[in-house]
């Protein structure tokens, strides 16, 4: 599903034809919960998915974070760069570019065959199935191409690719070091904060602080060192780059080699992460659970629950007087009193509980959150509570949500724009004006008819469309994108989108 009339945003997740499928007992079945989803989300909105139950919508919340891993797919992150993280994969792809090439030429020349075998055969049974055959050698020759061009860009179809085969690796190597480095001064300012801190603590007692001072200026001492060598680093780096961007310029006139540069992407592919790399960017990737009953430790007080994030990621460290402070002011930020620290979740309602989830989620500072259907679980006079602390948190904060709920009233009061998902294909996409104006799939119409008018008599006379996907004569599998409108996109058939649009 395209979503890319939205010029002047920047986008934060980009996700191509994503798959999440969980396999079952029997060899070669699948439960199929996402299945060829494409989005792009934008920074500093509110996406709203809605769906009925089972269709997905949590599943794609999870694989979005990799809490599950993707079946299939590309989902690329944009808060960070590759230079802050300096993933494995990156470094595994750079040093086997020939073998990759060569096997991307294979596969070129395998689609190549099925594609002449695919447009000789005659409609029937038979070209059906070579069908599957010609999808399956398109996307593995796509997925080849872009696991180098992604990188490389233009550089996949030179000659001789080890020159700057050895220019890239050491941009990477130089990289890596650079993201050492990094950690190290984070290491070493949490220890001068902390020295800080027992400073001003120890000057407000009377106390002698002339050997704490002496300490302070050797972390002083040691960030200017690291400081040197970050800058040190980031000169090479730019010098690296220098040499590239003249290895372009010599391809300057060349139509092939500016289209494969086009597919460069300096975007964080989640999917192929390590897990220690995907723990990193947890701070930055959050959810807010259902549930505000069954997502709180029983056994942990609200400061303690709140705090096993701020631990886990290195804001402070254990017994830090300063993270007490912090807690608080993340607890108020979420409209929770600060004598709420050592009380137990039993002790709050379900609004309450909700907002502790809310103060866990945003207490590491994060950029994208994905909230799972975050306020079903609550009355509606709560509901409101929830969605006004979460626009003002957002206002605040810039923060990204994908917000799924079933309550399409909801989702029309706090969502920019709105994807409409049924048995894990994305059917719909478009503004919150767009899609309520201006429905196009029957599935998304027979949603919006089922809501209640607040008018008893033109409620009474009032006739819901009906959807039954077994009887439809749709197949999902066989749609592609097609532009309405504006941010407006439904995916069909052309015969469908023609009908639909009369």
């Amino acid at each position: 599903m395209q979503t890319s009339n939205n010029e002047g945003k920047k986008v934060l997740l980009r996700v191509s034809n994503l798959k999440q499928y969980f396999p079952l007992k029997k060899k070669g079945l699948y439960v199929k919960a996402n299945d060829g989803i494409t989005l792009d989300i934008y920074e500093g909105e509110t996406f709203g998915l809605v769906g009925e139950s089972g269709c997905g919508k949590s599943t794609l919340g999870r694989t979005l974070l990799q809490l599950y891993r993707q079946t299939d797919g590309r989902t690329m992150y944009y808060g960070r760069t590759l230079d802050d993280l300096a993933p494995v994969y990156v470094k595994k792809t750079l040093q086997t570019l020939e073998k990759r090439r060569e096997k991307w030429h294979e596969l070129k020349k395998h689609l190549a065959n099925v594609q002449k075998e695919y447009d000789a055969l005659p409609d029937g049974e038979a070209k059906y199935k070579k069908h599957n055959e010609l999808d399956k050698a398109v996307k593995d020759e796509n997925d080849a191409l872009l696991d180098m061009a992604n990188l490389i860009g233009g550089f996949v179809c030179v000659k001789d690719i080890q020159a700057v085969q050895k220019l890239f690796l050491e941009e990477y190597r130089i990289s890596k070091e650079r993201v050492k480095e990094m950690n190290r001064r984070g290491a070493v300012q949490l220890d001068l904060d902390d020295l800080l801190f027992d400073i001003k603590k120890a000057e407000e007692n009377g106390k002698n602080t002339s050997g704490l001072k002496s300490k302070e200026a050797k972390l002083r001492a040691s960030l200017a060192k690291i400081d040197e060598k970050l800058a040190e680093l980031a000169r090479r780096i730019g010098d690296v780059r220098r040499q590239l961007d003249a290895q372009r310029a010599q391809y300057a006139d060349d139509a092939e080699f500016a289209r494969y540069e086009a597919l460069r992407d300096e975007g964080i592919d989640l999917a192929r992460l390590e897990y220690d790399e995907i723990r990193q960017l947890r701070r930055d990737l959050q959810l807010i659970f259902q549930d505000p009953y069954s997502s709180l430790n029983p056994r942990m007080t609200v400061g303690n629950i709140i705090g096993e994030g701020l631990l886990a990621h290195g804001f402070f460290k254990k017994n830090d007087e300063r993270m007490q402070e912090y807690i608080i002011k993340t607890m108020e930020d979420a409209g929770l009193a600060s004598y709420f620290l050592h009380r137990f979740p039993h002790q709050f309602s379900g609004g309450q509980r909700q907002r502790i989830g809310i103060a866990r989620a945003l207490a590491t500072n994060p950029k994208f959150v994905v909230c799972d259907e975050a306020v079903s679980a609550l009355d509606v006079s709560i509901q409101a509570q929830i969605i006004n602390l979460l626009l003002d948190l957002k206002e605040h904060q810039n923060l990204t949500y994908m917000f799924i709920t079933h309550d399409l009233s909801v989702v029309k009061y706090i969502s920019d724009r709105i994807g409409v998902l049924h048995l894990g294909h994305l059917l719909e996409t478009g503004t919150t004006e767009e899609i309520f104006a201006n429905p196009i799939h029957p599935y998304t119409r027979s949603l919006l008819s089922a809501i209640p008018l607040p008018n008893p008599v033109v409620e009474k006379r009032r006739v819901a469309e009906t959807y039954d996907y077994a009887t439809s004569g749709i197949d999902y599998s066989k749609g592609t994108s097609h532009h309405v409108e504006g941010s407006h996109y439904v995916k069909c058939t052309d015969e469908e989108f023609a009908k639909w649009c009369k």
